[in-house]
């Protein structure tokens, strides 16, 4: 059966905490605007809830996220797809991921990537003069070569390749998913994904030639299962009866001291005072056994259309921002990061068939977004689609979970006029829908870690 639910979406949908945080600001910190081009540092969460930050959840330990948001700009309509690669894949093309065949995600044994005929981001970046690096997880294909963070732009990268891994051991199934570069790393067995992440992002803050901006790209694996955390995070949270919400929490904090490290490089090394931060999860929080992310209020989770899943927490904060310290309302989707970063970093001109748009005035001032609508999704093996126009939402199909006490109000019956407008708007999108590039079959003997020593490494497609 086809189903068909119309929802209106308020702007304003928020705790009164975010008010609170956002109405003041630090002593020490000062503005001082530069007329270089800015250093950028976009961090992005895994599988972060809606309520899984303190300035939306005081229950929540995340002193730098809640600072370096209420000094900045809030974020309270900015959307993400509802997994993990999709929103990856956004990003880094400026592409709805439907575009690309990438809209249902990527396994690890997928024989393909983002299209090798785009410009990524970070060659999109180096072009414009920034040295650009990543650390964490990729998760946008490596079959060859080509496909990975190293042949796609980035100079240096430290991280992982697929989906997760285990936190201290770096494994993933079979093999070891840990690299420096394209060189297997083996040394760091034991040592926790965040700790060593933050402490890679350092080091390349360390190292970077100051002549030049950078790009860093830190992905965290925090808070993606397995869930695993020190225990000296989990005994932050005594009151929590919950083990497993215990442990989620535990890494949440976690990820709030690796960006405090970051924090404290860039103060260190004389580049904060030009350097913006971006902050963003890639979905919501999933749910099933263990996984005990919080979305609430927000409807649906991970994997889902609804708003528990593609309404990322996030914020700004940086120097060249005009107005800080309030909750910005306006539309800004996944894709709008490629052009507006690039413009940031100087770009005149951008491919003209992306579908992001360049919102920076409207993070740096807070101007009307040229955004007025967007596509959540369009998924053509579990046929679903969603549209966001103005306040308005439509899913048709299957939204992937059943109803909970919010974004109840269906307004399909009452507004059938208003639905026929939206679907001619979800058909003309669909024209430009690739199929989906992961076959959905195993190829799992080509890229078996046993055939490369035990590494998932590039060489199988």
């Amino acid at each position: 059966m086809r189903l068909i639910t119309i929802l209106i979406l308020s702007s304003v949908f928020t705790c009164s905490c975010i008010l609170w945080y956002a109405s003041f600001l630090h002593e020490h910190d000062t503005v001082v605007r530069s007329t270089k081009k800015p250093n950028i540092v976009f961090i992005l969460a895994d599988d972060l809830g809606w309520g899984d930050v303190g300035y939306l959840n005081p229950h929540v330990i995340t002193p730098t996220i809640d600072k370096l948001a209420r000094l900045g700009v809030i974020l309270n309509q900015s959307y993400v797809l509802q997994s993990c690669s999709p929103s990856r894949a956004a990003i880094m093309t400026g592409y709805y991921p439907y575009r690309l065949g990438l809209q249902g995600g990527m396994s690890r044994n997928a024989p393909t990537g983002v299209p090798l005929n785009l410009m990524l981001l970070p060659r999109k970046l180096k072009q414009l003069g920034y040295s650009t690096y990543m650390v964490g997880k990729w998760h946008l294909g490596f079959c060859k070569k080509e496909y990975t963070p190293n042949g796609r732009g980035f100079d240096q990268f430290y991280g992982f390749y697929g989906a997760a891994a285990d936190h201290y051991t770096h494994v993933a199934k079979s093999g070891i998913d840990l690299h420096d570069d394209m060189k297997p790393d083996r040394t760091q067995n034991g040592n926790y994904s965040t700790y060593l992440f933050s402490g890679k992002a350092v080091e390349f803050i360390a190292t970077h030639d100051k002549s030049k901006p950078f790009f860093l790209y830190l992905a965290f694996q925090n808070v993606h299962s397995p869930f695993q955390v020190p225990e000296k995070y989990t005994d932050m949270y005594p009151s929590v009866a919950n083990n497993n919400r215990r442990i989620k929490l535990g890494m949440i904090t976690a990820m709030d001291d690796g960006i405090a490290k970051v924090v404290n490089a860039l103060r260190r090394h004389g580049l904060w005072d030009n350097t913006l931060i971006v902050f963003s999860s890639d979905n919501g929080a999933p749910q099933g056994e263990g996984s005990q992310g919080s979305n609430w209020p927000l409807r649906g989770t991970k994997g889902s259309l609804f708003e528990g899943g593609t309404r990322a927490v996030g914020f700004i904060h940086g120097s060249m921002l005009e107005k800080t310290g309030y909750v910005n309302n306006q539309l800004i989707h996944a894709v709008d990061w490629y052009p507006t970063l690039s413009a940031v970093a100087g770009a005149k001109t951008l491919d003209s068939e992306m579908d992001g748009l360049n919102v920076w005035n409207t993070l740096r001032k807070n101007d009307p977004s040229p955004r007025k609508e967007f596509v959540y999704n369009i998924l053509e093996r579990i046929p679903t689609a969603g549209i966001r126009v103005r306040n308005y939402k439509l899913i048709v199909g299957n939204p992937h979970f059943p109803d909970d006490p919010t974004e109840s109000f269906n307004l399909a019956e009452k507004m059938p006029q208003r639905v026929k407008e939206m679907n001619t708007r979800i058909e003309e999108y669909k024209k430009k829908l690739v199929p989906t590039l992961d076959p959905g079959i195993s190829v799992a003997q080509l890229a078996d870690p046993q055939n490369f020593g035990g590494v998932w490494a590039p060489g199988w497609c």
